[in-house]
């Protein structure tokens, strides 16, 4: 009988060592997936803890800048040279809408004969995209996408476009009750494409094909921490479409163990128009405000209207400007009021700020390079997030003449768009024991410092640029 346990006994001794042994691979592999993903949402961008005013990017602050020279940034040839230049200037900001509007871009669907089938990929465009990615990753730069590219659905673009029932072969116009034609402009919000959504026409046939995209979409970048999402560009469509997408990708999001950030953008000019409402006042639906369209703005107004939006955020969210208009060949002011513009966004305590691509914008030409890379060289000489917008420490102040970024008590900067003279209250929260204050000042258009003056400290000193270039001025409390 002994003889007869034996070898079952045996066998029970080699069949357990090898369960034990999946059983501890499995267990370290379980581990260190769940390593790897809280350190992922750790790393991934985000509000910053510390002042949620702004953005952290690998556990640390980061301010955002930059430029670049079309919309769809990851469909231009030569994206990794131009990705490297942004770097080289201390850019770390990009705008991409997901479209296909130039001659030489490439659509998402494939073509089989004469029509697209929507559950076919285009394997080009993809490739494109994920090289883009990739690549921004790889520089630490981070990638504001726009879900849906506005204009692709309108005019033009639309008669082209494969969602259009006429150019695919997944559905027509007569299921669907799609229009085929669309000749007006976005902002008339004339396309049933963007009332799809359950609260409105609740059109499941053409909402599928949607989640498909969007599924794609987020299956390419969802990996990856440094991506901002944007429903719309410049969209006046009902307010369900951007809930329902900004939902939707939070969800896909979080069952894939991932967080991500959301914003939609509208198309008024005016932030006190109701549509901007949508996401100043749903933090649950938006976790922060895309304010572009401000900066059709100039002087004063644009930062007023930036400054009241922002005292009245609740609860405080990032403020992006991915777009700053204003270039001397396009038609949304000048090359100075563009230069202004972003100037004034990052001295008003806003989280970004990037120039919109010509001929509308100054993209990441030599003029936007230079204020590039001397924003970076004054903000890197400052802890830019413990300070505030202060341009009531500034008397003797004209209109546009100059604003104040500062923290009380350390440190000021103060810019001049157009050279001027001002006084600076240095009084308020000072340190009994300053004794010295050390100044300098930035030429923008050249990167270049003057030489750094000491003086004895008191409570107020007057400032003065007799150029009417764009200058900036660092006073720091020793």
């Amino acid at each position: 009988m002994k003889n007869l346990w034996r070898p079952h006994m045996v066998i029970n001794k080699f069949v357990l060592i090898p369960l034990i042994s999946m059983f501890v691979c499995s267990a370290v592999a379980w581990d260190t997936k769940a390593k790897k993903d809280t350190q992922m949402e750790k790393n991934r961008i985000q509000i910053y803890k510390e002042n949620p005013r702004y953005w952290q990017y690998k556990g640390e602050p980061v301010l955002l800048i930059g430029g670049s020279v079309d919309d769809n940034l990851f469909q231009i040839p030569n994206l990794k040279e131009h990705l490297e230049l942004l770097k080289s200037v201390g850019g770390n900001y990009v705008r991409s809408t997901m479209g296909w509007t130039e001659a030489v871009d490439v659509p998402p669907f494939k073509k089989v004969g004469d029509l697209y089938d929507l559950n076919q990929w285009n394997d080009e465009f993809w490739t494109r995209f994920r090289n883009f990615i990739k690549w921004t990753h790889e520089m630490d730069v981070i990638v504001q996408i726009e879900v849906w590219a506005t204009f692709n659905y309108y005019r033009d673009y639309w008669d082209v476009n494969p969602f259009n029932p006429k150019n695919n072969s997944n559905y027509s116009a007569e299921e669907t009750e799609l229009p085929t034609v669309v000749n007006s402009h976005p902002s008339a919000a004339k396309n049933d494409f963007f009332r799809s959504v359950p609260k409105k026409n609740n059109q499941e046939i053409i909402l599928k094909y949607q989640q498909k995209y969007v599924d794609k979409l987020l299956s390419e970048t969802l990996p990856y921490g440094h991506i901002l999402y944007c429903m719309d560009n410049e969209t006046a469509v009902t307010p369900a479409w951007g809930e329902y997408w900004s939902t939707y990708i939070k969800e896909r999001a979080a069952e894939a163990g991932r967080g991500v950030e959301t914003t939609e953008s509208w198309n008024p000019w005016e932030l006190y128009h109701e549509q901007h409402r949508n996401t100043k006042d749903h933090p649950e639906i938006y976790s922060f405000c895309d304010i572009s369209q401000n900066n059709m703005q100039k002087q004063q107004t644009h930062w007023d209207n930036a400054q009241k939006y922002r005292a009245e955020l609740s609860p405080i969210r990032p403020m992006n400007n991915v777009k700053i208009y204003g270039a001397d060949t396009g038609k949304y002011g000048t090359t100075r009021n563009g230069l202004e513009r972003f100037w004034r966004n990052i001295f008003g305590g806003l989280a970004s700020a990037r120039f919109h691509r010509p001929p509308n914008g100054l993209g990441l030409t030599e003029t936007a390079q230079a204020s590039l890379k001397s924003m970076r060289m004054i903000t890197d000489e400052m802890d830019v997030f413990t300070c505030e917008p202060h341009n009531d420490l500034l008397s003797n102040r004209e209109e546009n003449e100059a604003y104040a970024f500062a923290n009380p008590g350390k440190e000021y900067a103060v810019y001049f768009p157009k050279g001027g003279s001002v006084d600076l209250n240095l009084s308020i929260g000072k340190n009994a024991d300053a004794k010295m204050v050390t100044i300098k000042s930035l030429n923008i258009r050249k990167s270049e410092w003057t030489a750094e003056q000491e003086t004895s400290f008191s409570d107020s000193m007057t400032l003065v640029v007799e150029t009417e270039e764009h200058w900036a001025v660092l006073i720091q409390i020793k």
